[in-house]
């Protein structure tokens, strides 16, 4: 996590304060529970929180302790003794270290979900906003990077929002399959904890039961958790590679904003570079790279080992963190995105009425042209026009006169046939159709 790319309320979910403070909760929680059976004193479960509960750890003297134990859980637990009392020797009675982390984790990766939640909701809504201000704003659509037919700028919005929704889905069972809480102590068998303080406490933190744990909660719940963020992370970049495209200077059909002062190169003072979304680009590759290692935890040794640690102390935070930062990022994006539905219409015209080609071969077709020969025909009209393009930047040879002007379609379509081809509304007529399919209106 650096200070660049990360915001406050994420990365105080991932803060030593805040670590700590969930494992005195399940400790506590632990201990109401096991007083409730008869296992520890209901006074001893009292001083735990009265003396506990308003304590501030010290994450110095945390650290300074474990320097000489060599174990995280046994060096809070000896800080946690320090702050309660002789009490504090009912604390954690019949746990593993794992019953703390794991769930203390899995609570951190539920708070870090509803922070994402809320991300995803703030960037659905600026891109619904965008797709029915430019619904109705054809521009080209491209296959290969080269021009195809004509779209609207507006379903090219849609297409993010139904995407992005389908992540939002995606993210909420991720939240659901992570949400599951263990204590059942060393091997996961409860010997030494009754399986109604894992109920107890789970309840207490918002999670399930994890139904069955090996000392550890299984791995492929995390690795199906991180999986959806970079899938999520995927998305993120496929938008923002779409406006990077859109803002080279031989397209320049949209652009990010440029704020007033802002510079964009330290040696060309002309320069506007979409630097937002190769940054979106950077980060989406990063927030990926950590579904790999998430996945390699899956296979631990036998009921557990702690090859899986090092590797969540790192993704844990850095893949919520990263990803955070990246749809708000992304959100501004969408917001402030400068859109010029001029330059979109001139570039569309600047191959002639190209664009239109597959109607005419569809048309000779419907009037007993073989495809074979009506692809041909059309093709060798529309070659006229695209070698007049690449040779002057701009078709100076006019797609509709040249077929106008061939005998041999025109003894398949008349002149009105002929232009009725080419007519862009066609190209345009289900947008409604697909707006009410992605937003329920039109």
């Amino acid at each position: 996590m650096i200070p660049r790319y990360s915001r406050p309320e994420m990365t105080a979910i991932w803060s030593q304060e805040t670590k700590f403070r969930i494992w005195f909760e399940i400790e506590a929680h632990a201990t109401d529970a096991l007083a409730e059976l008869g296992v520890v004193p209901k006074d001893a479960a009292r001083v735990i929180w009265e003396k506990g509960g308003p304590a501030v750890f010290d994450v110095d003297r945390i650290d300074e302790i474990e320097r000489v134990t060599k174990h995280d859980v046994i060096a809070f637990l000896t800080h946690l003794a320090e702050i309660v009392g002789p009490d504090a020797r009912f604390v954690h009675q019949g746990m593993t270290s794992s019953d703390v982390l794991d769930t203390c984790f899995n609570v951190q990766l539920v708070r870090a979900t509803d922070l994402l939640l809320k991300d995803m909701d703030a960037l659905l809504a600026a891109i619904e906003r965008r797709a029915f201000e430019y619904k109705d704003t054809v521009c080209i659509g491209r296959s290969h990077g080269i021009h195809a037919e004509p779209v609207t700028f507006g379903l090219k919005m849609a297409e993010a929002y139904a995407e992005f929704s389908r992540c939002r889905t995606r993210l909420v069972h991720a939240r659901e399959e992570i949400a599951t809480c263990a204590i059942s102590g060393a091997v996961g068998t409860f010997a030494n904890v009754d399986p109604r303080v894992e109920e107890h406490v789970a309840k207490a933190l918002g999670l399930a039961p994890e139904p069955v744990s090996t000392q550890v909660i299984p791995r492929d719940r995390h690795a199906m958790y991180f999986a959806t963020l970079g899938v999520i992370a995927s998305s993120i970049e496929r938008l923002a590679v779409e406006v990077r495209h859109l803002q080279r200077t031989e397209v320049l059909e949209a652009e990010e904003y440029f704020s007033p002062g802002q510079k964009g190169s330290s040696a060309m003072p002309h320069k506007r570079n979409p630097v937002l979304t190769e940054n979106l680009t950077g980060l989406a590759r990063m927030v990926r790279a950590y579904a790999l290692p998430a996945m390699e935890n899956v296979a631990l040794w036998h009921e557990r080992d702690i090859s899986h640690s090092s590797v969540e102390r790192m993704i844990g935070p850095d893949a919520t963190v990263t990803l955070d930062f990246a749809l708000a990022r992304l959100t501004s994006v969408v917001d402030k995105l400068l859109v010029y539905p001029e330059r979109m219409v001139a570039n569309m015209d600047r191959l002639g009425g190209l664009v239109h080609s597959q109607r005419i071969l569809l048309a000779l077709t419907q009037k007993g042209v073989s495809r074979e020969d009506a692809y041909r025909l059309v093709q060798r009209n529309a070659m006229k026009v695209w070698d007049s393009y690449q040779q002057a930047g701009a078709a100076n040879v006019d797609f509709l006169d040249e077929l106008l002007n061939d005998a041999d379609v025109r003894a398949a379509l008349s002149e009105e046939e002929i232009r009725d081809k080419f007519d862009l509304g066609y190209h345009t007529k289900h947008v409604d159709t697909i707006f009410r399919r992605v937003f329920g209106r039109a």
